[in-house]
């Protein structure tokens, strides 16, 4: 099943202009004043609730998501995150850049482990920990879901935090694969960074390669 505009989960969003974190409301509020054209709010998440994919980022980037209101719409991570899922069939239609360029997900969903955008792309402990009711709530409102894909640290550790997981048992890895209790599997991948695909951390052929590992186990399920 597609669906062209992000929706949340139930109970799964904050409000559209959320005060729960006071730096995260701050740093809203002035990027509103410098770019009142920019979404600038809690970006909800994008894809059909009958996916069996759900992958988690970080955080939404200041030019990127905080900007289209659309998880990684807008900047290099999300050109190299979208043209990967449609070379896996995980898309469909032609990602612009921005929310209305009619892009479908296919059996895939995207979301943040915290909804904001923060200063220097680097939430505190404390904005995670105040998110992770909205990530929770996001992953058990998927019936259907079998694989989470975190990318980065922060993600893999904030969905095993949510699934009520201890980190020390499931250590993050690139292309490293968690059979959780329940069945659910959560997959490692760097994040898709300008950072990581510049200093050579991340290849495309290595982000690749994760997606070919986890539409496989998604054809057999």
């Amino acid at each position: 099943m597609i669906l062209t505009a992000p929706v949340a989960a139930p109970a799964a969003a904050p409000a559209a202009d959320c005060r729960l974190c006071p730096r995260l409301a701050a740093f809203r509020d002035a990027n509103r004043a410098r770019h009142p054209g920019f979404h600038n709010a809690p970006v909800a998440s994008f894809g059909p609730l009958e996916a069996r994919l759900l992958i988690v980022g970080l955080a939404p980037g200041l030019k990127g998501a905080n900007q289209t209101g659309r998880p990684f719409t807008g900047d290099y991570a999300g050109d190299l995150l979208y043209a990967t899922l449609e070379k896996f069939g995980l898309a469909r239609g032609a990602y612009g850049r921005h929310a209305g360029d009619g892009l479908a997900l296919v059996d895939c969903r995207i979301t943040n482990a915290v909804r904001c955008v923060p200063p220097e792309n680097k939430p505190t402990p404390e904005e995670s920990k105040t998110c992770r009711p909205f990530l929770a709530a996001e992953l058990a409102g998927l019936e259907r879901l079998e694989v989470v894909l975190a990318l980065g640290t922060l993600a893999h550790g904030e969905v095993l935090t949510a699934l009520g997981h201890r980190k020390s048992h499931y250590r993050f890895g690139h292309g490293a694969l968690h059979q959780l209790p329940g069945g659910l599997l959560l997959a490692d991948s760097y994040h898709c960074s300008r950072y990581n695909t510049n200093t050579g951390r991340l290849t495309v052929e290595m982000f690749e390669a994760v997606f070919a590992e986890l539409t496989v186990r998604l054809g057999a399920g």
